[in-house]
C-alpha cells in the first residue's frame, strides 16, 4: 500500500443533493484545497478526499486508481453523495451498495457499472444504517422522510469498497438542505472527520469471525436487511432484489435452472468477501420471492459455496449467542 491511503467522496456537480452534502460537509470543520485532479477540484480533511466531478458519477469507472495516478494516495474506500430518484415521489433518505451482477457479461449497463460484477460493499453499510436510523427518529426536517436501506444496484465500476448515501425521491427534496445536513453529519463523524474513531471500518484481525450478511430476494428497498441491520453485531454486504436472481426454469425435472441467478449469488459473495477480509458470510433468503424449485437451485449452490442459509431468527439468535459481547 502506498505511503498514505485516504477516503474519496466523490461529488456530482450536476446533482443538488451531491452538492448539498459536500457543503454542509466542509462547513463542519476546515477543509484545504487540493490541486485540481483530472480539471476538477479537490478538498483535504484528515485522511478524507473531496472531488467534485463534473457530472454523473454513474459511469466514472477505475476512481481509485485514477486518482492514485494523480495524486500518489492510495484509496481505500469511495463515498458517493447523492440524489435518489423513485416514482413514489415519497421524501427518503438511503444507503446502498453498487453493481449489476445480473446482466449478461456483454450487455451495456443502462446506469453504468460492469455487467456481471459487483464492487465491494462498504463495511460501513450497517452502522451508518443504524446511526441514520436514529438520527432521522429525532430530526426535524419539515418533512417526513422515509428511511432504508436500497438493494444493490447500478454503477460505477470500481475496485474499492463504497456505498452511496441519497437524498430522495424528487426534485421536490433533492435540494432540501436538512436532509443534506443529517446524511453529511453521518459521513463526517463515520469517518471520523470531527477527530472522534468513526464507525463502520473493518479489522480483518478484530473483527474476524464476525457475520456478514448478503440478502436474497425481495423488492428493492430491502426490507429483510433493514430488519437485520438494525442488529449492531451483524455488518451488511450485497443485498439482491428477486430481479438480480433472473432464472430460467428447467425443461427436464431435476435438472439445474439457467439464467444469470448463480452468477448474481456469485459476485455478491467474492466482493462481500474482499470487504470483510476474515468475516463469516451467511446469506438469508425472502422464500416467498422464489418458487419452490428456485429456492432449492440457491440452496445447493450455497452448499457448494460452503456458506450457511439462514432464517432470520436463526440469525438472531447466532448474534445473540456468539457477538452478545459486542452489544
Amino acid at each position: 500500500m502506498g505511503e498514505e491511503s485516504v477516503i474519496l467522496i466523490a461529488v456530482s456537480a450536476t446533482d443538488i443533493a451531491s452538492t448539498n452534502q459536500s457543503d454542509s460537509l466542509m462547513k463542519m470543520a476546515q477543509w484545504e484545497p487540493m490541486d485540481l485532479v483530472e480539471g476538477q477540484p479537490t478538498f483535504k480533511r484528515l485522511n478524507a478526499r473531496i472531488w467534485i466531478l463534473p457530472g454523473s458519477v454513474l459511469r466514472e469507472d477505475f476512481l481509485g486508481r485514477r486518482w492514485m495516478q494523480a495524486t500518489g494516495e492510495m484509496v481505500d474506500e469511495i463515498i458517493f453523495p447523492s440524489r435518489h430518484s423513485a416514482a413514489s415521489g415519497r421524501p427518503s433518505l438511503t444507503l446502498h451498495p453498487i453493481g449489476v451482477m445480473q446482466l449478461n457479461e456483454d450487455e451495456t449497463p443502462p446506469y453504468g457499472g460492469k455487467a456481471g460484477d459487483a464492487p465491494p460493499p462498504s463495511t460501513r453499510l450497517a452502522s451508518w444504517w443504524q446511526e441514520l436510523v436514529r438520527k432521522s427518529e429525532h430530526a426535524d426536517l419539515g418533512d417526513d422522510f422515509d428511511t432504508s436501506l436500497e438493494v444493490t444496484h447500478h454503477g460505477p465500476w470500481l475496485e474499492v469498497p463504497s456505498l452511496f448515501i441519497e437524498v430522495g425521491s424528487t426534485a421536490d427534496t433533492w435540494g432540501h438542505e436538512g436532509a443534506a445536513e443529517l446524511l453529511a453529519d453521518i459521513i463526517h463523524r463515520g469517518l471520523g472527520l470531527d477527530g472522534g474513531p468513526g464507525f463502520g471500518s473493518w479489522d480483518a484481525v478484530k473483527n474476524k469471525g464476525q457475520p456478514v450478511l448478503i440478502t436474497l430476494g425481495g423488492g428493492h428497498y430491502a426490507p429483510r436487511a433493514n430488519n437485520l441491520g438494525l442488529h449492531p453485531s451483524l455488518r451488511i454486504g450485497h443485498m439482491l432484489a428477486t430481479y438480480a436472481l433472473p432464472f430460467i426454469a428447467p425443461q427436464i425435472e431435476g435438472e439445474e435452472p439457467q439464467g444469470n441467478w448463480k452468477q448474481s449469488i456469485n459476485a455478491a459473495f467474492e466482493s462481500t468477501k474482499r470487504a470483510f477480509p476474515g468475516g463469516k458470510i451467511i446469506f438469508s433468503m425472502d422464500k416467498k420471492a422464489f418458487k419452490g424449485w428456485q429456492r432449492q437451485a440457491i440452496r445447493n449452490h450455497l452448499e457448494s459455496l460452503s456458506t450457511p442459509l439462514l432464517t432470520s431468527k436463526a440469525i438472531r439468535s447466532l448474534l445473540d449467542v456468539d457477538f452478545s459481547k459486542s452489544n
